[in-house]
């Protein structure tokens, strides 16, 4: 099953951009997904499984060396038309 995600970080911290921008970089290493980032989330787009693995473990490194952070995600059904701005 595809699945679309749209997701929204939060660091819990002054200096949140290279929190933001690491978490990115994580998401977009993953293989076999479409990543697309704009200023107010990323949206994220393939196979379910590939999508909720890779959320998973790129939080989990953000949490291991940044410490609290908020994610907010949105997960739909489907993939979704999502395009660079």
């Amino acid at each position: 099953m595809d699945i679309t995600a749209e997701l929204s970080l939060y660091p819990l911290q002054d200096d949140y951009i290279p929190v933001i921008k690491c978490f990115i970089d994580g998401l977009a290493a993953s293989k076999g997904l479409t990543v697309v980032t704009n200023a107010m989330s990323t949206q994220l787009s393939g196979d379910a499984g590939d999508v909720f693995a890779a959320v998973q473990a790129t939080l989990e490194a953000s949490y291991r060396d940044f410490g609290k952070q908020v994610l907010v995600c949105k997960f739909i059904p489907g993939l979704l038309p999502i395009h660079p701005t």
